[in-house]
């Protein structure tokens, strides 16, 4: 007996992007020719947007193609058409695609009988928000590479300054460059510029800055150092519109309870990040052990703070390619590893995992369990697993994240394990009795 497919979308449309063109599909009876081909002009994006209103399309599907889609993307959602952007290789596993069948068509296809599923893509302002933090994570990571650029410039005049302290990028290492680009050559004086704080001595770092100051590495030190400064002050200048924008996004009271004493990241902005963020999502988010100020902005720039769109905490985690896999055949699990994915947020998470390696904390001590468990790239997975959900249901039920402590995790773990071990001694017979005096 066949089953045939009902349709889903009887008025559905589907678009091929590319760089210089689209080709968009319509149903068959809409048109007399039902596959057309618009330029990626604005004004040939606003007549595609009118034929497919011709046409009385109310849905589209496309494939996420480069940063082509988002102009259209925009003006089609604008225009009150629901758009389903799809991700590519989804189109490609749904077989029965014929070689003399467009692209635009096939989706066309597929999206008509609710075979395809849009891709999450955060509404309104938050969009802005997320561009916004990706610009600010490219300028981070531009302007660290002029760190290295520093680094070679010094190796290559033999001046040994990061070998004696830890971060050429810090108060001291700057000062001393900053003062070599100037002109001071004298190791004497350059090192009257080092921090009390600084663990190497004073003759050590004047032993490391005896070199030869050839000139072209000195022109390529202070190209160096103007290139990071630059990147500082594009920074800064992010962080005002971030600051402004956050500020127009506040719909939550300032918090009560006051930040956590933690260590202030360089690269870490200059406002109030963490009142901010949390007067857009009402939660302090900063409370979860390994989660600072940057890593809650990320899920906040990336998800919003409306989780709605995932019906639950597993949901999404699956979203993130951070659940164990499902592949399973006859009843048998052929593999539990999870999805390969890029995913910025993530990745935040997967690094907020392994900053809980010496953290007191209940998710300290699980981190560390999960790392003599398994190996430690299946235990940062896990831990970021649980942080996904932590995040879930702070942001979904709009409650406080209280850690119970290390003490606690180690108290519950013993507690399950003796239950288990006197279940499995009682069925083979004999009855665990504990021993006084000794401590576990």
């Amino acid at each position: 007996m066949s089953h045939r497919l009902e349709v889903a979308h009887p008025n559905a449309a589907g678009i091929d992007v590319g760089s210089a063109s689209h080709f968009v599909a319509v149903p068959p009876d809409r048109d007399d020719q039902p596959v057309r081909e618009f330029k990626a002009f604005t004004e040939d994006l606003e007549a595609l947007a009118e034929w497919l209103s011709a046409c009385a399309v109310d849905t589209v599907a496309m494939e996420s193609t480069g940063v082509y889609w988002i102009p259209l993307f925009e003006l089609l959602e604008s225009r009150g058409f629901t758009v389903y952007l799809v991700n590519a290789r989804h189109v490609q596993n749904v077989s029965g695609r014929k070689s003399d069948v467009l692209d635009c068509q096939w989706l066309q296809q597929l999206m008509s009988y609710g075979l395809l599923s849009g891709a999450f893509r955060p509404k309104g302002e938050i969009c802005v928000l997320r561009a916004l933090s990706r610009q600010r994570d490219m300028l981070t990571q531009y302007q660290a590479k002029h760190i290295q650029h520093m680094q070679k410039a010094l190796a290559q005049m033999n001046i040994q300054l990061g070998n004696v302290i830890s971060d050429i990028a810090g108060e001291t290492g700057q000062k001393i460059v900053r003062a070599i680009v100037a002109g001071e050559h004298d190791p004497v004086k350059l090192a009257k510029l080092r921090h009390q704080r600084i663990r190497a001595s004073e003759e050590q770092i004047i032993k490391s800055l005896k070199g030869n100051w050839r000139q072209e590495h000195l022109f390529a030190l202070q190209q160096a150092v103007a290139l990071y400064d630059a990147y500082g002050q594009a920074i800064a200048q992010c962080d005002q519109q971030l600051e402004e924008l956050l500020r127009r996004l506040a719909c939550h009271p300032a918090p009560a309870q006051p930040e956590k004493r933690r260590g202030r990241p360089r690269n870490a902005a200059k406002f109030d990040l963490r009142t901010a963020l949390f007067r857009l999502c009402g939660v302090d988010l900063t409370r979860i052990d390994g989660i600072d100020t940057a890593t809650a902005l990320k899920v906040l720039a990336e998800v919003g703070p409306e989780l709605s769109r995932f019906k639950s905490a597993k949901h999404f985690a699956s979203w993130l390619s951070l659940c164990p896999g499902t592949k399973i055949s006859g009843g048998k699990v052929l593999s539990g590893a999870s999805k390969r994915a890029t995913n910025r947020l993530a990745q935040a998470l997967r690094m907020a995992a392994t900053s809980l390696h010496h953290s007191r904390s209940a998710l300290g001590a699980y981190y560390r369990r999960l790392c003599g468990r398994l190996d430690k790239p299946k235990a940062i997975r896990a831990t970021a697993h649980k942080l996904a959900r932590l995040i879930y249901t702070l942001l979904t039920k709009g409650t406080e994240y209280v850690d119970q402590g290390q003490d606690y995790y180690e108290e519950r773990y013993r507690q399950r394990v003796v239950h288990h071990l006197s279940r499995k001694a009682t069925a083979m017979g004999f009855r665990l009795i504990p021993l006084e005096g000794i401590t576990a």
